[in-house]
């Protein structure tokens, strides 16, 4: 029998109620009192300073909760659990009709972002096939042509409860297309491993 085999696959963990709803409430009220800076390519969408979570409360109780699955997640990524270290966090504000630009991370090696509102459906985080790969430059899209994960250009993450939390690759790139709903609020994250070994040549990093 034929058999498929999925190679080289991106993952992206999904960790829903990783926040109780007390803590999404203490989240959102601490966010809306803190000073805001506007996103440089959308009137309508506005970020905290990137934090260290050492030094901010918030961001560190949100960072206790999120190494495991980190831990997780990264023995995906690498095959081994190693010691993880979140090394920024900040806050994304869209209000209706923002957006956020196609981007990915740069200096880490695993993202994520806690939902801390309801998502319209039409304004869900969704990643996109990286640009510039190595997969064929020639597409087939047409109303009959079925999509599926091997020939898909972008993945729209599916419902986001308030208190979920998704990680990915830091390159995967993504993007928030424009918010149709109520504002949408966010806390985002880049982390890095304390050390990546190659048959002993080892790299070290601090946050």
């Amino acid at each position: 029998m034929d058999q498929v085999e999925p190679l080289f696959p991106i993952p992206l963990m999904r960790c829903p109620g990783v926040l109780s709803p007390e803590l999404v409430a203490a989240a959102v009220a601490a966010i809306r009192d803190a000073p805001i800076e506007k996103n440089l390519r959308s009137d309508q969408l506005f970020h905290t300073q990137i934090s260290d979570p050492r030094h901010n409360k918030l961001f560190e109780q949100l960072s206790e909760l999120a190494i495991p699955k980190l831990a997780d997640f990264g023995a995906l990524l690498f095959g081994e659990r190693l010691q993880w270290t979140i090394k920024e966090m900040w806050t994304n504000v869209l209000e209706p009709g923002g957006s956020q630009a196609l981007h990915s991370h740069a200096n880490s090696f695993a993202s994520g972002v806690f939902y801390l509102t309801p998502s319209h459906p039409g304004s869900r985080t969704a990643f996109v096939r990286p640009p510039g790969g190595f997969e064929f430059s020639f597409r087939h899209h047409t109303r009959s042509a079925a999509v599926g994960p091997f020939n898909a250009g972008k993945y729209v993450v599916p419902e986001a409860e308030p208190g979920d939390l998704i990680l990915f690759p830091s390159y995967l790139y993504h993007e928030v297309p424009k918010n149709q709903g109520d504002v949408r609020v966010t806390v985002a994250l880049n982390a890095i491993p304390d050390r990546l070994d190659c048959w002993g040549y080892e790299i070290k990093f601090t946050p």
